[in-house]
Formats: C-alpha cells, sequence, structure tokens
C-alpha cells in the first residue's frame, strides 16, 4: 500500500477521533498534515539500518527533521557521538518523548513476505525502532505547535537515545542527568498488538569474557599449548549446570565470538558474550558475579587466563500506575488497526512463516486488557524510569504473532502494517502529553506513585559503574 492509502487512513480516522477530541487546535491536526513527512522519515531509516552507536546518518535524519522544524537540538550528549536533546516551548511541565534509532545485525529483509534479505548478513530494523524514532519526532513536532498555537505552558523535548540493542544508550543519558529536570517520559515500542498495560522487563548485566592461552601445533606438540578456547567451553559447561540452581526467572544466555583460528591450532585466543538477566538488580549483581566464578574457574582449569568487560547492564521497568491508565484509556478512545485486502493478504502469507500459537489476526484492531505485565526482555528504559515517572506502551506495528528481532518484523516495519501502527502511536504520544500539560494533578499523581515504589532510601547507581559508552561494541 503506499503512504497515499495511510494518509486517507489516518486522515479518516483523525477525522472521527482527534478533531472531536481536542477541537480544531489539537496536537492530531498537526500528525495529520504530517503524515506522509513521517512516514517517509520512517522508511530512511529503515533503509539505513545502522547498529547501536554507529546511527549517524539515521541520527542526522531525525535531527534535521525536529530542526526543520523549529527545535533546538544539542548532538552528542553524554559522550555518544549519535546522541541528541531537541527541545521546544518553554516552562513547566517538561515532558520528554524517546527516540532510538539503532537496528538488529544481520536481519536484513525487504518488504516482503518470504524470506528476502536486502543485502546478506546486513543489519535490519527488526525490533522496529525507525518506527519508534519516527513516530516519537512526529509527536514531539506536533505537540510542540499545538503548545505554541494554543499558548500553553510546558517544554517537549524529544531524546535520541542510541544503541537500546545490547549497548544501553539510555543508561549513560541517565548517568549524565539528563533526566534530573524532567516531569514525566513518555515512550513506546513496535511490537504486535496494542498494549498499554503497566508492565516490567527485567534487569541485565552482560559481558564479554576474554579468555588467553598458548598457541602450538594441534597435533605435533598440543602439550606444548594451552588451549583458550577451552577455558570457554569449560566456563560455558559450568554455567550450564548451574541452570538448575537459579530461580525460576532467570534468563542466562551466550554466544561464542571468538573461537580460535584454525582446528590445528592450539587457540591462543578466545571469547565468550553473556547476558544475565532477572528482574531483580540484587538477583542480577549475585548470578553475574557466579558466571564470573564459573570463568575464572575455567581459567584455572585449563591453565589460561581471563578477563571481562562489563558491556552494559540495565534496570527493570519501574511501573506506574497514574501514567498507565491515562495510556490506556486515550488508546480505547484512539482504537486499533485495520487491514486492506491487500494488507490481509501480506499478513496472512506472513503468518504461514511463523511458529508457536498466534494471536488472532483481528487481534491488530482490539485493544489488549489492562492488566500488569511482567515481561522477560530487558530495555534500557528501566534506569529511566527510576529517575523520574516513566510510561510506555505498544502498538501493533507487525503482523499479529510475529517476534521481535525477527526478518518478519523487518518485513512489515518496511510497509504499511508498519506504518499504521506508528502513525497510531505518534497519535498516542500526542493525546497523553496534551492532558498532562493540561492537567498537573495528574503529574503529581504519578509523581508521588513515583516515589512510593522507589522508596525513601533509594539511590540509583548504574550497573554499568563508570565506564565510558563502548562506542565500538558493534564492530
Amino acid at each position: 500500500m503506499r503512504e497515499s492509502r495511510v494518509w486517507a487512513w489516518l486522515a479518516g480516522s483523525l477525522l472521527l477521533v482527534g478533531v472531536a477530541a481536542y477541537g480544531d487546535d489539537g496536537p492530531l491536526e498537526y500528525l495529520e498534515r504530517g503524515a506522509d513527512e513521517s512516514v517517509t522519515l520512517a522508511q530512511d531509516i529503515w533503509q539505513f539500518a545502522e547498529l547501536g552507536y554507529l546511527e549517524e546518518r539515521s541520527s542526522t535524519r531525525l535531527q534535521s527533521y525536529l530542526e526543520s522544524h523549529g527545535f533546538e537540538v544539542r548532538a552528542g550528549v553524554a559522550g555518544i557521538p549519535t546522541s541528541f536533546v531537541a527541545s521546544s516551548g518553554q516552562g513547566s511541565p517538561i515532558i520528554t518523548i524517546l527516540a532510538e534509532f539503532d537496528a538488529l545485525p544481520g536481519l536484513s529483509q525487504d518488504a516482503t513476505p518470504e524470506r528476502n534479505p536486502l543485502e546478506e548478513d546486513a543489519p535490519g530494523h527488526a525490533c522496529g525502532h525507525h518506527l519508534f524514532g519516527a513516530a516519537s519526532a512526529s509527536a514531539g513536532v506536533a505537540i510542540a505547535r499545538w503548545l505554541e498555537e494554543s499558548e500553553v505552558s510546558g517544554t517537549i523535548r524529544v531524546y535520541g537515545t542510541p544503541a537500546e540493542e545490547g549497548g544501553s544508550g539510555k543508561v549513560y543519558l541517565t548517568r549524565a542527568g539528563l533526566f534530573d529536570d524532567v516531569d514525566v517520559v513518555l515512550h513506546w515500542h513496535p511490537g504486535d498488538r496494542n498494549d498499554a498495560s503497566p508492565s516490567s522487563s527485567t534487569s541485565n548485566k552482560s559481558g564479554r569474557f576474554t579468555f588467553k592461552g598458548i598457541a602450538a601445533h594441534a597435533a605435533a606438540a598440543p602439550d606444548r599449548g594451552r588451549s583458550a578456547l577451552d577455558g570457554v567451553e569449560a566456563m560455558n559447561y559450568m554455567v550450564n549446570m548451574m541452570r538448575e540452581h537459579v530461580p525460576a526467572d532467570t534468563r542466562i544466555h551466550y554466544v561464542i565470538t571468538d573461537g580460535g583460528d584454525a582446528p590445528n591450532i592450539v587457540p591462543e585466543s578466545a571469547q565468550v558474550y553473556y547476558y544475565v538477566r532477572h528482574p531483580q538488580v540484587a538477583r542480577v549483581l549475585t548470578l553475574f558475579e557466579r558466571v564470573v566464578t564459573a570463568a575464572r574457574a575455567g581459567a584455572m582449569g585449563t591453565g589460561t587466563t581471563m578477563t571481562y568487560e562489563v558491556m552494559h547492564g540495565n534496570y527493570p521497568v519501574l511501573p506506574n500506575d497514574r501514567l498507565a491508565r491515562l495510556v490506556y484509556d486515550n488508546l480505547v478512545s484512539l482504537g486499533g488497526l485495520s487491514y486492506t485486502q491487500e494488507e490481509t493478504l501480506f499478513a496472512e502469507q506472513i503468518r504461514k512463516t511463523l511458529i508457536g500459537e498466534l494471536l488472532p489476526l483481528a487481534s491488530a484492531g482490539e485493544i489488549q486488557p489492562f492488566v500488569f505485565r511482567q515481561r522477560m526482555g530487558s530495555t534500557d528504559v528501566g534506569d529511566v524510569s527510576w529517575t523520574v515517572p516513566t510510561v510506555g506502551f505498544g502498538t501493533a506495528t507487525w503482523v499479529p504473532g510475529t517476534p521481535a528481532h525477527s526478518w518478519q518484523a523487518v518485513a512489515s516495519g518496511g510497509m504499511s502494517i508498519g506504518h499504521k501502527g506508528m502513525l497510531l502511536a505518534a497519535r498516542l504520544l500526542a493525546v497523553t502529553a496534551a492532558d498532562l500539560y493540561q492537567d498537573q494533578g495528574i503529574i503529581d499523581a504519578a509523581t508521588e506513585e513515583f516515589h512510593r515504589r522507589r522508596g525513601a532510601n533509594f539511590e540509583y547507581n548504574s550497573l554499568l559503574g563508570d565506564r565510558d559508552p563502548p562506542l565500538d561494541y558493534r564492530l
């Protein structure tokens, strides 16, 4: 479906919902006018498909879009070249919308319902962050125009947050104090359903474990060598035995990133990359130390040496029921999505490639029930949420049943199904921000809940410590 059809769908929806809710001067009016530009912005970033901390074109594109609409942009914040803070308006309250834009490695895919990489082994937007960044920026522009023309007091900011996928970009922004003066943070995420329930995530800490041994001829002089790969495998064996003796809601996963150079050479160097997850920060810290102990034992038992580098660490998301209820009510008012005949055919073809129990295709037009959800994934939004009242949601940018980090997510996100979900997200961000600007009582209630959930003695300490952003972690 062409962008013009998306425009027609959006325009009709706004006439029914947006103008009725906010009048001719509501923020949705500005989104309606800029829908084509929003889709083009998303598609440009979808085609760039840049990895974390390497998103130079994607970040520049978003910054240029915001600057062209009157935002003041400060680039390279928190020591990250591709991060930025874009601001418009003045006074309080200060509301920030998060914008992600990094892709994932090895998931290049055309916008077709069959596996068809645009470039073999190239990155792809399998988590929909091109839609994330474009919707957030578009909503920011609409809110800024509405604030100016309605003469409502307040500041809107859009934070360009790189490297969510394993780079913990938002943690460095949080650590740098960029959220200290913010009243509320809004964010969203692409998905296979429309859901604004309060939720949390798992805390996460990751590390690269590098083993060093002694090279030798693997046949002629194996006794003269010490295998770094043996150290990696010994560590992995012990960690895999550990799985029986950890809390049931723990997740531990790894990849061997370096296993040596050739079978007939005793590996002098080897490396394994671990993620450790649990809903509680204290548990993650304890579990990660057990993994480190296994690494040390693996080195000791194989006559090798081991060093490790903490790569990223995230807090779990701190839910806020007051803000979640506001977003949910607005999502119900806006409604879900409807597919054209062409989109339905695309979706049915995609669903033939999926496995497991799938949501009904019609669920794209529905709103999921309002219940607390404990999610097993992790996000650097977690650290933000322990610093300022934060709320998020998801919209159906992918065919129902599509898992994140899949080629099917890339395909849906590069065509009208993804665009529709993105535009719904932009609308929901805009109307929610408008409510907050006009009702300080909601912000006050959300802030009270935020402090109560954190606890009186809470003190934020990054799981990353004082390390610098790993700008080369994808190289």
